[in-house]
């Protein structure tokens, strides 16, 4: 595939953004100042460079279905004085894209550093060994050059599996020296909650739990990480620790202190524009999702966005106790953490509930980068995509991968955030039946392409959430030449054929 050129955002670097509806403006300016006087700070000082072929420690957290509802990234409401410290300690990649907006796919996307279009994984229950037997994962490759390599949560989508086909799913052996998954004790019962659709969709609820954090897996994950972190720093190896936690993904179980931060009825609900356009047939999922959703009252829409803030809220808190750890055992300058979500997540854009769209809010993700020598506290608006991740370990671990990998390091990014990025970023959906759409996105434009022949085209600088197809007017034409062009460059998409690691 011939290289994309490269181009500059035009937007200044370290201003956090947000398609989210709560913002305070008041604060948001506060928040801007900070970042701006830390700018000023920063460019005085200088910062060390990332020494290359350092055996660094690596931390790799996995919010599932997390969007970019977080305090750094400019909501107000949302509490995540966490992750927020996290990004004030690192740079936010404020345009991170991730290459399949479902869970599977875009994990085993980013954990082997292949496109969808390579693994032919594109949905949840194929397992990634079936396509791709002899792939070297991330953990896997540092493994093989000495790292003690271990798994809390979700980091691979295993779904229900128990026993020993829990630990082949894993990919324990291969990817990791050991891995754990865990379940909710009896003390952390549901005491209060519903299914928001009356069982039309068992996944579509929420429930306020009883107990503390370690009743509920994430919490048990965290603990067990923090344990392996403490074991594996007394050794003197370098560890490569992934934390996947389950929230805010469905259902939305948390304990109540969680959904007690958010009173009902005081969040504010996005609601599209009225001369919004129309898109086409393939471009949001019908069935029983679609019908479920389109019969929310304004009760049911409050309630989700509430457990999902209070499901985020949780994870911040897991973050939290991940952090705690680094700074009382002074792992900072030995440590590479990594924070993503694996795909994004509409709440009520376009009337929608869920993931599994090409629109802006289900193909970007948070994407915080803390490594020794990076800048602190700035942001890069460089498109970058979650296939970026893998280059990026291999290339600050001083490791070279065994197989052509479709990113590239985002090095560069961290000690220059303000420097010039890719020209695109690319995400893949199907549909079943053998139809799919793939778009790219650029600096200024959306472009996506549907099997059927049918298309959408979205102005990001004046439209950014995405209301107004401008792929039927001729006055674009030139554009959709461009942008087909770069989806061109990626190629159709054809499971039969994905094509294997090199």
């Amino acid at each position: 595939m011939r290289r994309i050129p490269e181009i500059s955002s035009d937007i200044p670097p370290g201003l956090p953004i947000s398609s989210d509806p709560m913002v305070i403006s008041s604060t948001q300016s506060t928040n801007i100042l900070k970042i701006l006087v830390g700018l000023f700070i920063s460019c005085l000082l200088g910062s060390p460079s990332i020494a290359a072929g350092t055996k660094l420690n690596v931390l790799f957290i996995v919010c599932d279905d997390l969007r970019d509802t977080l305090g750094c990234y400019g909501n107000m409401v949302v509490k995540t004085p966490n992750i927020d410290r996290l990004a004030a300690r690192g740079v936010r990649f404020d345009r991170a894209y991730a290459q399949y907006p479902v869970c599977n796919a875009s994990r085993t996307s980013f954990m082997t550093g292949l496109r969808c279009e390579q693994t032919g994984v594109i949905d949840n229950r194929t397992y990634f060994r079936e396509k791709l037997p002899d792939v070297v994962t991330i953990p896997q490759l540092l493994r093989q050059r000495g790292w003690w390599a271990s798994s809390s949560g979700k980091i691979y989508h295993v779904g229900k599996a128990e026993g020993d086909t829990r630990d082949s799913l894993l990919d324990v052996g291969k990817s990791w020296d050991e891995a754990k998954m865990f379940d909710a004790t009896p003390a952390g019962k549901i005491i209060e909650g519903r299914n928001l659709t009356s069982g039309k969709l068992s996944w579509c609820e929420w429930g306020a739990t009883a107990g503390n954090d370690d009743d509920q897996p994430d919490g048990q994950s965290a603990r067990h990480a923090i344990e392996t972190i403490e074991r594996q720093t007394k050794t003197g190896a370098p560890w490569f620790v992934g934390v996947g936690f389950h929230r805010p993904h469905d259902p939305f179980i948390v304990p109540k202190k969680y959904f007690d931060l958010y009173p009902p009825g005081s969040l504010s609900l996005y609601r599209d524009p009225s001369d919004m356009t129309s898109v086409p047939h393939l471009a949001i999922p019908d069935g029983k999702f679609a019908a479920a959703f389109n019969a929310f009252t304004d009760q049911e829409r409050q309630e989700f966005q509430r457990a999902y803030y209070a499901g985020v809220s949780f994870s911040d808190a897991q973050v939290g106790r991940l952090l705690d750890t680094l700074d009382r055992l002074k792992l900072w300058e030995s440590t590479l953490v990594i924070l993503i979500g694996d795909n994004g997540y509409h709440l009520n854009e376009r009337g929608w509930w869920n993931k599994d769209t090409l629109f802006e809010r289900s193909c970007r993700v948070p994407l915080i980068v803390s490594a020794p020598g990076s800048k602190t506290g700035l942001a890069s608006r460089s498109l970058v995509e979650l296939v970026d991740l893998y280059p990026t370990i291999a290339d600050l671990c001083g490791i070279t991968a065994p197989h052509k990998l479709a990113g590239k390091s985002l090095r560069p990014l961290l000690t220059n955030p303000a420097a010039e990025g890719k020209a695109a970023a690319y995400t893949l959906v199907t549909r079943g039946n053998g139809s799919y759409g793939q778009t790219v996105r650029t600096n200024r434009w959306r472009y996506t392409r549907w099997s059927d022949g049918t298309s959408e085209l979205y102005d990001e600088a004046n439209d950014p959430q995405e209301t107004h197809d401008l792929s039927g007017k001729l006055r674009h034409v030139d554009e959709i030449v461009t942008l087909g062009n770069l989806l061109d460059q990626i190629g159709d998409f054809l499971p039969q054929k994905a094509k294997p690691a090199q």
